[in-house]
C-alpha cells in the first residue's frame, strides 16, 4: 500500500520566518505523496489584539465570534496559506492552497452550544477525498488552512489538528497514512517546564493518567485526542515533535500508541 504523509504544522514555527523557511525547504524535498495542514492561532491572536478584540479560549479551543471569524479568515485562508504556498512553489513543490469550503472538501456543523458557546467553531462531519486524490495524482500538494464550511454559506473555525486527523482517517483505507504533528517542542513532555522530558512512546492509558494529574492540558489535549482517534481508525503512524522527526526517524519525538 502506498504511503501518504499528512503533516500538520503550527505553534511558533508559523510565526518564526526562519523556522518556517527551514521547514518548507525540508518538506519540499520529501518524496512521495503528502498533504500539509497549517494552523496559525498565534498569528490570529496577535492580529486580534492589535485590533482591540478580546481573545477567549477554553481548554485550548478558541471562542469564535463574528469579528474573530473575520480575523481568522483573513489570516488563515489569506496571508498564511498563500505565503506558505508561494514559498513551496519557490522550492519546486507544486502546491494548492485550500480551505474546507473549496471543492466542498471538508464539511462541518457548527458546534452545538452546551455549557460553553464556542461560536462559529466547526465539528467535521464529512471529508470528500476525490478532488484531493486528483491533486495528489498530479503531484500537486494540497495545503489546508484551519477553515471548513457547513454547506449553507457559513465558514467555520476548525481545529487544524482535527483537520489533519480527519484527513488521515479519510485516506486510511486506501493508503498507509503517516500523521505528523509538528511544533516547536521536542514532543509530548512529562514536565512542561523541561523540554528534555520527552515521552518517547505514549499510549492512551498513560495519556489519561497524565491528563488527570494535570501534566497534559490546554492545547495539547485536543491534539492528543485527535492522535488517538486517528490510531483507532487505522492510521498507520502518528508522531508529535519538531519537524526534524519527519526527515530523521532517530530524532527526539513522541510516538503515539493505542
Amino acid at each position: 500500500m502506498e504511503t501518504l504523509k499528512i503533516i500538520k504544522i503550527g505553534g511558533n514555527i508559523i510565526n518564526d520566518t526562519g523556522a518556517l523557511q527551514q521547514f518548507i525547504e525540508g518538506f519540499s524535498k520529501l518524496k512521495g505523496l503528502k498533504i500539509l495542514v497549517h494552523g496559525g492561532g498565534n498569528s490570529a491572536t496577535e492580529t486580534s489584539q492589535r485590533l482591540g478584540l478580546e481573545v477567549k479560549k477554553v481548554e485550548g479551543r478558541r471562542i469564535t465570534d463574528q469579528e474573530t471569524l473575520d480575523v481568522i479568515t483573513m489570516i488563515y485562508a489569506g496571508k498564511l496559506n498563500k505565503t506558505i504556498v508561494a514559498q513551496l512553489q519557490a522550492n519546486d513543490c507544486d502546491a494548492f492552497g485550500l480551505s474546507g469550503a473549496d471543492g466542498n472538501l471538508i464539511q462541518s456543523v457548527k458546534r452545538p452550544v452546551t455549557s460553553i458557546d464556542y461560536g462559529f467553531a466547526g465539528d467535521i462531519v464529512q471529508v470528500n477525498t476525490s478532488l484531493i486524490e486528483t491533486l495528489l495524482k498530479e503531484a500537486i500538494t494540497p495545503v489546508f488552512c484551519a477553515l471548513t464550511h457547513n454547506k449553507q454559506g457559513q465558514l467555520l473555525n476548525t481545529n487544524a489538528d482535527t483537520i489533519a486527523s480527519e484527513l488521515a482517517i479519510a485516506f486510511a483505507s486506501t493508503y498507509s497514512v503517516e500523521l505528523f504533528y509538528c511544533f516547536e517542542r521536542n514532543g509530548v513532555l512529562a514536565d512542561i517546564s523541561n523540554d528534555n522530558s520527552v515521552i518517547d512512546a505514549l499510549d492512551s492509558q498513560a495519556y489519561q493518567t497524565l491528563f488527570q494529574q494535570g501534566k497534559i492540558a490546554d492545547g495539547m489535549v485536543p491534539k492528543l485526542d485527535n492522535c488517538f482517534s486517528a490510531l483507532r481508525k487505522k492510521v498507520t503512524k502518528v508522531c508529535i515533535g519538531k519537524p526534524e522527526m519527519i526527515f530523521d526517524s532517530n530524532s527526539i519525538h513522541t510516538i503515539l500508541q493505542l
